[in-house]
């Protein structure tokens, strides 16, 4: 997550406030009001409950209005009740299509109004809230949720932006940049490959990650093609999607519609939906409605009274108090079963506290256990004790929660904030045994409890792309060497114990053309360049190829570290090459990573060998056999894999 450029909205133009900072001692007496039940429109046919927790206000009205645009259409006071501390009231009839917000009045006089926190439908741009009757959202043949997954180190996590996906003029898609657009078949680039879903079908991945679909308030909805362009780590309404992703943001159920049908269509093509999700700030403080139904509450202050600004971008929410993390399990688990997700990517993580995350997982358990729950558990500069952060230095006491691995990334490349450091790929000598670690799931740290938390991989939407980090670190490199040492990396990832994820398009050597974060660049910046896959066609190749040799072999997919311990050792790890040796029954695999700039003659016990990975060239059968041999030379930075059966 990067930060982003503010895009104001009529609604959204920053107005005085009577309180932002409140003082430990009113946090805790809030503490004791806290609220179990129910929040936001509770919908039936004959009437809408409206509850609302807002304690530290003087009243509160519910404004009706006849659409978006509309004045106000009538006031009506809510009450108090006074033992469950949340306003209340109720709207005879059938409310669904019902415009709405709140108008709160405070403690010093003045009143301001709110979307509600908890909206699942919104106007467009997010600016008023919506009543909704959510099976009539439902598309047809909307079914029930897909068999749980069977582990996550079965897992082959792909990355990927919505619009993205689509907006490039070649990739044969009619609902560009739409939710849509991501599930039409037979969509073909001007050469006759496959795009889409098609392709992702075809790739073999397992789980594709879309960066944030809730509703984000830099790009303006109003747009059939909005001009503005932004990542989505800018919340506004957390429960609502995204409005620009539809193919009408001027109607509140569209957006829900379209997104389920993107999610039917992804599970039918047997690919299952992980959601990033950004708790950990919202875009502006003074504006959310968070904030104005109580504030000061929900977000993280200093010693001094400042907001915490640990994410960089302002704000942290207060995850560790009890209706902040309320609301983050309501949202998560309404996700979960409304819309049949099957995981979720959290932003940022390590602003979190232990008990939420763990609390996240408890409550998703009882959905579906195979539920994906990972994040970056960076260690941030929080208002909160480095004991309680949701950091991969604490994953230990997070069961189930995985981590991105910076650990392996850094390894294989460098420093991720400096591209003129270097990894194992591009020349650092002393990373083989970082690496050799790493490539083991870090089992040497003690920090997780099953290979299943750690997430493997070299390249995300933050950052340089690999292919434009190694032109930058090297602008002189010839482009068969960038590519050997982009196959390289991907091919440690995607042969790693753990979790293996990788970037829409790395497999085919994406560019940003230089942009290092590429959060508010241009579609032409962004979008998937759909021919690269015919220039990089050997890349393409290899990572279906691996992805399939992943899958066909279960030492590859490790569950526990108690099996990593018992199956694998490291063979060597040094001058810039990093072998591995897997037995199991009478199975034998030989991994190694060869880094060097020349051919590298590695010694093998005697013996005859299936060739499973020569020179970036993948055998999924066991046909491919070496003939007795005691050595093999392996090319510059390319890997090796053979397989071997025992007696």
């Amino acid at each position: 997550m990067e930060r982003y450029k503010p895009l104001v909205l009529d609604e959204f133009i920053p107005q005085p406030q009577t309180k932002l900072y409140i003082e430990s001692p009113e946090i805790k007496e809030l503490e004791k009001l806290a609220y179990d039940g129910p929040l936001g429109a509770l919908y039936t046919k004959e009437k809408t409950a409206f509850h609302l927790w807002a304690p530290t206000v003087m009243a509160v009205n519910l404004i009706i209005y006849e659409d978006n645009y509309a004045p106000t259409k009538k006031i009506i006071p809510m009450v108090l009740n006074d033992e469950l501390h949340i306003w209340q009231t109720e709207v005879e009839g059938d409310c669904h299509g019902l415009t709405y917000r709140y108008e709160l009045f405070y403690t010093d006089g003045t009143s301001r109004r709110s979307v509600d926190p908890y909206s699942r439908a919104v106007t467009v741009n997010g600016k008023r809230s919506v009543v909704v009757d959510l099976p009539r959202t439902n598309p047809e043949n909307w079914g029930g949720r897909m068999e749980p997954f069977s582990a996550p180190t079965d897992a082959i996590i792909y990355e990927a932006n919505i619009r993205d996906l689509s907006m490039d003029v070649n990739s044969g898609i009619k609902n560009k940049g739409k939710y849509l657009g991501v599930i039409e078949e037979g969509t073909k680039n001007p050469l006759g490959s496959k795009t889409g879903l098609d392709y992702l079908k075809e790739l073999g991945i397992t789980h594709v990650e879309f960066l944030p679909m809730f509703d984000f308030a830099t790009v303006d909805e109003t747009g059939e093609v909005p001009t503005e362009y932004n990542w989505g780590y800018d919340p506004l309404n957390y429960n609502a999607p995204e409005g620009t992703y539809s193919t009408n943001a001027y109607d509140p159920l569209s957006r829900i519609t379209e997104m389920k049908q993107m999610i039917q269509g992804l599970h039918d093509a047997g690919i299952r939906v992980i959601m990033d999700v950004v708790y950990n700030h919202v875009y502006e403080v003074d504006n959310h409605s968070l904030n104005r139904t109580v504030p000061g509450y929900y977000f993280r202050t200093t010693h001094e009274g400042y907001l915490s600004n640990g994410t960089g971008v302002g704000n942290d929410t207060a995850s560790e108090r009890k209706m902040m993390r309320k609301y983050i399990v309501d949202s998560v688990t309404y996700w979960a079963k409304e819309f049949h997700l099957d995981g979720f990517r959290f932003d940022l993580m390590g602003i979190h506290d232990i008990e939420t995350m763990n609390a996240v997982r408890k409550a998703l358990d009882e959905i579906d256990p195979s539920i994906m729950v990972f994040g970056e558990g960076w260690d941030l500069m929080t208002e909160l004790p480095w004991y309680k952060k949701a950091s991969h230095h604490n994953a230990i006491e997070m069961p189930r929660v995985g981590q991105f691995n910076d650990g392996i990334r850094e390894a294989l490349k460098g420093n991720d904030f400096d591209p003129h450091t270097r990894g194992f790929i591009n020349g650092a000598w002393y990373t083989e045994n970082k690496l050799a670690d790493n490539f083991m799931a870090s089992i040497s740290t003690g920090q997780y409890s099953e290979p299943g938390q750690v997430i493997q991989y070299v390249e995300a939407h933050d950052n340089y792309t690999l292919y434009d980090r190694l032109v930058t670190a090297d602008p002189s490199l010839d482009k068969d060497t960038i590519i050997r040492r982009h196959e390289l990396a991907t091919t440690a990832v995607l042969l790693s114990q753990g979790v293996p994820f990788i970037h829409a398009g790395q497999e085919f050597l994406r560019t940003k053309f230089g942009v290092r974060d590429s959060y508010n660049s241009a579609d032409q910046i962004n979008k998937m360049d759909w021919l690269r896959q015919e220039k990089y066609e050997h890349t393409v190749v290899m990572v279906r190829d691996l992805i399939k040799l992943r899958k066909a072999e279960p030492l590859l997919r490790l569950k526990t570290y108690e099996e990593i311990g018992r199956t694998m050792r490291i063979l060597h790890a040094s001058y810039q090459r990093v072998a591995f040796e897997y037995r199991q029954d009478n199975e034998r695999l030989i991994i190694v990573l060869n880094a060097q700039s020349n051919p590298l003659k590695y010694d093998l016990e005697q013996g005859d060998y299936i060739m499973k990975l020569v020179d970036g060239e993948v055998f999924l059968d066991d046909d491919h056999m070496t003939g007795e041999i005691d050595s093999f030379l392996i090319e510059p930075y390319t890997t090796l894999v053979l397989k071997q059966y025992l007696d």
